[in-house]
Order: C-alpha cells, then structure tokens, then sequence
C-alpha cells in the first residue's frame, strides 16, 4: 500500500502488467472529483515500460473500458498498488486536486483496508509499529529496519477467523502511509497477506490467484464544498 506510487519506477522499467479485463467503476461524480473502485491487476498510473500503457489514469483520460465520457483533466491525487483492490480518489479540476493533495499530505484522509491473512492471528486487534526502509538489495521491496526506516503504523482488528486453511480476515488502519505497509508488516508478524507476491511465506502466495487487499473505506473533506464525505466499497473476497 502507497499514497506516492503503485510500483516503485526500478520494479515498473522490467514489470510488465497481464491485461486487465476488470473495468473502473464510478461510485460518486461531481464536478470536482470521482470516487472510484480499482480493480485488481490494474495500474493506477501508467508505466515507464510502454506495454504498461493501461491503467486507471489512462482510462478515465481517454474514456476507456465503459468509462464514458472521459476526464481529460483527471489526477490521482493517491494510488494503490497493482494488486489491491478499491477506493481511490480522482480530482477533476486543479484546485480541487490540490486540496484533496493538501489532505493526504496531513494524514486528514482516514481509510480501511480488508485483508485475508494466513493463518489465525493471536490477538483479536492491535497496532504493528515496525519502521520501514527501501530495500536496496530487493527488487522493488522495502523491508523493516528499526536503525534506518521511517515510522509505519498499522492498526488491525480481526473480523473473522477461516478454516480450511486457517485464514483471518482483518480490518487494517494505516496510521502513516509507507510503501508496501500493511503488506510488509502483516509479513513482519508472521501471517502475510494471501496472495502476495512480494511478502509471504511457502504457502501464502499460492493461497490466492490475486491479492487479498482492498480499499474498503475512506473518510475525506470534500474538495470545494469543505463537507465531511464517507464511502464505503464492499470486498470483493
């Protein structure tokens, strides 16, 4: 999970997305902005590598995939990654952009993410602080370094408990907004995130064909008319 990137650009120059069938589905639209549902296996910005072309920015720009009319003036003023599903925010004029920016920037934008973890967390919820860092050695990867990352926190709760494999289904809060947090730190407790080809353990990546991490809610301050706005988009696992 990141607010500046979907990939990082060293993993985007070799990376080369599977085509996505999936379309950007439009919840809410004003004049000033959208609020969108993302698909998973789609980019949020196209990539530096030109097979990289389709992703959400060039869709709702060029009109793309059912998106009808286009938004040529379309910014993001926050992404998610490649694999993660749901809520993302769209500004549709500059200065509506610039505030949603603004908000992001001071953490005023409150989200919740829904995860499917291997097998069965311990306690019912708590907070993972562990710091992370860009990992030089790992391509595209950060990892936890107490010395020398910056501060992540995570707040989780667990909503369910699976059988057959163990799986917890889990509610996260991203207190800070790091590259890859809540996909690293549910590694770094020992129950990564299903389907997660960066973080996991011998089993947890082929325990999902995508994954299992979706935007579900977000709390925001409209751009323009300054009112408190919620939205909430169901899990698709």
């Amino acid at each position: 999970m990141s607010n500046s990137a979907s990939l990082t650009d060293s993993l985007m120059d070799h990376f080369v997305a599977k085509p996505c069938a999936a379309s950007v589905d439009i919840l809410y639209q004003d004049a000033d902005m959208l609020v969108i549902n993302k698909p998973s296996g789609l980019l949020s910005l196209s990539g530096k590598n030109p097979l990289n072309w389709d992703s959400v920015h060039y869709r709702l720009v060029n009109g793309q995939q059912d998106i009808s009319p286009a938004f040529a003036q379309a910014k993001l003023p926050h992404r998610l990654d490649y694999g993660t599903s749901g809520i993302m925010l769209v500004g549709l004029t500059e200065q509506a952009t610039q505030h949603l920016n603004r908000q992001f920037q001071i953490r005023a934008v409150q989200k919740r993410y829904l995860a499917m973890l291997d097998g069965w967390l311990t306690a019912d919820e708590g907070m993972i602080s562990a710091a992370i860092v860009k990992d030089k050695h790992g391509f595209g990867r950060v990892r936890i370094c107490a010395d020398t990352g910056m501060a992540a926190l995570s707040q989780f709760r667990v909503l369910k408990r699976l059988n057959d494999p163990p799986r917890s289904l889990v509610a996260f809060t991203p207190h800070t907004g790091r590259t890859h947090q809540l996909r690293i730190h549910s590694q770094s407790i020992g129950h990564p995130i299903l389907g997660c080809d960066l973080y996991h353990n011998t089993q947890s990546h082929q325990m999902a064909e995508r994954l299992l991490l979706h935007a579900s809610d977000i709390d925001f301050e409209h751009p323009t008319r300054l009112q408190p706005m919620h939205w909430h988009c169901p899990s698709p696992f």
